[in-house]
């Protein structure tokens, strides 16, 4: 018996269907520098060389891990995009770098463009808060390999900084402060551990004291986008080193930009742990180092610099719509 394409579970016109849903979304996000459309082989973008002295170029991939399989849950598809460009921004933010374009990877079980078009959206508009242009990427339908009803995303960010203006912890000393800046929730790291301790006995839409919404619109808040506050900082202080909390929990991603020979002193109770973090925590009987090695435990970024810098800091982060506390110093 003959067969086809789609009889082996991928539809080409459901693939036509969703590039033409997803353009708008793109080009609303385009800048000058952008020189093709959707639909080409590869995305050109232009540098621009009258305002970069010294430029290079700063990249970054990932993914959204299995939070994931909390939208496919509340079958909600609009937030995961946000969550994944504003993870992209901000590790390259940290390093001092300006973001200029993202790409994305999608790949779809059963490819449905209407789902797609919500995750596209999402992608849209974390692009445009961050000033990001959404050039390309590529929308894959794999039968066999996903289930039907569920995909997997991916993306990677390009950004530019001067040379000389690069953000490493090299500077990193003794008696450094940390400020550190409050997260919106799990944003994109821990989500097996939280799931595994909170779904045997609850359900997604279970709703508790603690949270505006459900327990899955808690765990679906969107990963938030430090770039505002890193610009901020870095345009008027000598900030030593940023880092952005995500797998590995506070001392895990701050070890990276402090120099051999220091370390890092943490006041957990300078800081209220969100309800979100407790939930988990009771629930799933995690003792305290499993919960700061996995969870950021609702901070999301830290700053490192000079303690006499700390007030102006607080003020400017004020500036920024941005409330920031000492949690720790260098030693």
């Amino acid at each position: 018996m003959a067969v086809n394409y789609k009889d082996a579970g991928v539809n080409i016109e459901a693939g036509e269907k969703t590039v033409d849903k997803i353009k708008g979304y793109a080009k609303s996000t385009f800048n000058e520098n952008v020189l093709s459309g959707i639909g080409h082989f590869g995305a050109f973008y232009q540098i621009d060389l009258k305002r970069w002295k010294n430029p290079v170029l700063v990249s970054s991939v990932d993914g959204v891990g299995t939070k994931i399989k909390i939208a496919f849950k509340m079958n909600r598809h609009d937030t995961i995009g946000q969550d994944l460009v504003n993870h992209c921004v901000n590790d390259i933010a940290v390093c001092g770098a300006e973001p200029q374009y993202f790409m994305d990877y999608l790949a779809f079980g059963k490819l449905e463009p209407e789902k797609a078009e919500q995750i596209f959206k999402g992608f849209s508009i974390a692009c445009k808060e961050n000033g990001v242009a959404l050039i390309g990427g590529e929308t894959a339908e794999m039968p066999g390999l996903y289930a039907p009803d569920e995909y997997d995303i991916s993306g990677t960010i390009v950004g530019i900084v001067e040379k000389e203006k690069i953000i490493d912890g090299s500077r990193v000393k003794k008696g450094d402060a940390l400020i550190g800046l409050p997260s919106t929730g799990l944003h994109t790291n821990g989500y097996s551990l939280a799931r595994k301790a909170l779904f045997d006995k609850f359900k997604p839409e279970d709703k508790f004291d603690e949270f505006e919404g459900s327990l899955g619109d808690e765990l679906l808040k969107i990963h938030k986008s430090y770039l505002k506050s890193i610009n901020i900082l870095k345009e008027n202080l000598n900030v030593a080193a940023f880092s952005h909390i995500t797998g590995g929990g506070i001392i895990g991603n701050t070890k990276r930009v402090v120099p051999e020979g220091l370390t890092i002193k943490i006041d957990w109770n300078s800081w209220e742990v969100p309800p979100i973090f407790k939930l988990i925590q009771k629930t799933g009987e995690i003792d305290d180092e499993e919960m700061r090695h996995v969870f950021n435990l609702g901070i999301g970024l830290i700053a490192i610099l000079d303690k006499n810098d700390v007030d102006k800091a607080l003020d400017l982060l004020k500036t920024a719509g941005e409330h920031g506390r000492i949690i720790g110093e260098i030693v």
